[in-house]
């Protein structure tokens, strides 16, 4: 089992939108999947028609007694493709990881019963710099970075990747890739040629993956829509866009889903 947390400290970068439509393309391949809300937001719940809500809040959560994060799990309207829906006491997740023990292994271990049950899982985080983002870089095998090509979000990726270099797990690959994506803007086209340069620089982010997600309408439809572009708007640029992100997220971590019934890379 492969876990993927897309990740930003940044918030509105398009994090959800992707975990939602990866999460389908995923499971569209043929890999059971799991989608682990870990947002108070509940944004990914809402898409996949979900109530954003857990049966004794954060506290059950990460209680080892019990159905553990099995128990949580809800299915879906798609095939191969299983929510944990987020709860508003998650804004309060950090005090209670605090509290436990070795809360920088806690995530992880509540995903690690599920092993035989999942091919990928994907972790839709909440931005933040803090005891549960410690809890996830632990618990994921790769952080997909969603960045908007303009100055500020790629001066947030150099923080994420100073802070992995002094303080990350080895073994975790961060993989940043352009979202919401304006080639009529200058700024973003002169954003994201200084972004392939300063990729050299990185200690612990990986180049930049080619595929990029534009800004599109269709994927603000989503909330109206509450499903993933890729079903209500499969030969949109968006879609598209999500199609090759979804391979090259594959074909980059070395077949992540190559063990999946079906599953296409």
């Amino acid at each position: 089992m492969k876990a993927i947390a897309v990740y930003n400290i940044k918030g509105g970068v398009g994090k959800t939108a992707s975990a939602v439509n990866l999460s389908y393309m995923a499971a569209r391949s043929g890999c059971r999947t799991l989608v682990w809300d870990l947002d108070p937001q509940g944004a990914a719940s809402f898409y996949f028609r979900i109530k954003p809500k857990l049966k004794g809040g954060r506290k059950k959560l990460l209680s080892e007694k019990r159905g553990g994060l099995g128990e949580h799990i809800r299915g879906s309207d798609f095939d191969l493709l299983d929510v944990v829906p987020a709860d508003f006491s998650f804004r309060h997740l950090d005090r209670a990881l605090d509290a436990s023990k070795k809360p920088e292994e806690r995530l992880k271990r509540l995903l690690e019963p599920l092993a035989d049950d999942y091919d990928i899982v994907i972790l839709d985080c909440a931005p933040s710099i803090s005891v549960t983002s410690e809890s996830i870089f632990n618990a994921s095998d790769a952080l997909l970075v969603p960045t908007i090509p303009t100055p500020l979000s790629m001066r947030t990726l150099e923080q994420l990747d100073a802070h992995l270099s002094r303080k990350g797990p080895k073994s975790l690959r961060v993989l940043p890739f352009m979202c919401m994506v304006d080639r009529r803007k200058k700024l973003h086209r002169m954003a994201k040629e200084m972004a392939t340069a300063s990729a050299a620089e990185f200690d612990h982010c990986e180049p930049f993956l080619q595929a990029e997600i534009p800004y599109s309408s269709q994927v603000e439809r989503m909330g109206l829509e509450r499903t993933p572009v890729t079903v209500f708007s499969p030969r949109s640029a968006a879609s598209r866009a999500y199609a090759a992100l979804w391979h090259e997220v594959v074909a980059r971590l070395g077949g992540a889903g190559e063990s999946c019934r079906g599953a296409k890379a």
